[in-house]
């Protein structure tokens, strides 16, 4: 009769440890779950500086790299694109269009291709005419420095380097050129 008391004792006591360790494990996880949770995210970007960068340009232009250190004083618009994205192709035209209507006005495009080979990405903007300079992200430095949470994403950048829009998926022509407009005349009204 001795061993059979025994032995509920030790069993309930290995069930006790299991529930302690479970338990632990189960606490860790929820940790994990709840520092993730609270990583930035690219709209939390907005009303910020926007993080400085070196894009390597592609060959076809004229320069070697792009630093948007550069690029202080102009209202810079960040797309970040891919060739296999195919929300992408949505808004390639438009934004290549927009270039064309506001690089006179002080306005500069940047295209950051993200996780594509060169030569799908130099097909892509072949296919859609892009003359906008742009590069691929190499090691996604870039993108991770803007949090960015996919592609299509863009950020307005106003000419002192504060992100004033940040555009998830797609823009639509009003929404592209109100808020060009409104960033091309905003030194005029601070005056």
């Amino acid at each position: 009769m001795e061993q059979t008391l025994s032995q509920p004792k030790q069993s309930t006591a290995g069930r006790n440890i299991l529930l302690v360790v479970g338990i632990l494990l189960l606490l860790g996880l929820m940790a994990i779950m709840a520092i993730n949770l609270q990583k930035v995210e690219s709209v939390d970007l907005k009303d910020r500086k926007a993080p400085d960068f070196s894009l390597p340009l592609f060959d076809q232009f004229e320069q070697d790299q792009l630093a948007l250190a550069d690029l202080r004083g102009q209202v810079v618009v960040v797309n970040f694109w891919a060739s296999w994205c195919v929300e992408c192709y949505k808004e390639a035209a438009l934004l290549e269009q927009a270039w064309q209507d506001y690089k006179d006005r002080g306005v500069m495009f940047v295209g950051v291709d993200y996780l594509d080979t060169d030569k799908e990405g130099l097909a892509y903007m072949a296919k859609y005419g892009i003359t906008y300079p742009s590069g691929p992200d190499l090691g996604s430095k870039i993108s991770k420095n803007y949090a960015i949470t996919g592609v299509p994403e863009t950020f307005f950048i106003d000419q002192e380097g504060n992100i004033v829009h940040v555009q998830i998926g797609p823009i639509e022509r009003d929404q592209l050129y109100g808020l060009l407009d409104r960033l091309v005349i905003q030194p005029a009204q601070g005056s």
